[in-house]
């Protein structure tokens, strides 16, 4: 559905600035995932460290992606 975004309360319109800086920071993120992925796979990482990083990584990209989108509601 196009523009669905209007449909949900506390959503707004973004620029086309917001929406290339959002893109690139899931970009990124999706990079950062591919390495957690070998971290995770490699026999000799301490993987209770890779998992707090993972997690740790998963929600700054949730923060700095937010504070692009600015949404209005809590």
């Amino acid at each position: 559905m196009e523009n669905q975004h209007r449909k949900i309360k506390g959503y707004r319109e973004l620029s086309e600035e917001e929406v290339a800086l959002m893109n690139e920071a899931k970009g990124l993120a999706e990079k950062c995932g591919a390495l957690i992925e070998k971290l995770e796979a490699h026999p000799d990482t301490d993987k209770r460290c890779v998992s707090l990083g993972k997690t740790q990584l998963q929600q700054g990209f949730m923060w700095a992606v937010r504070g692009v989108a600015r949404p209005e509601t809590f």
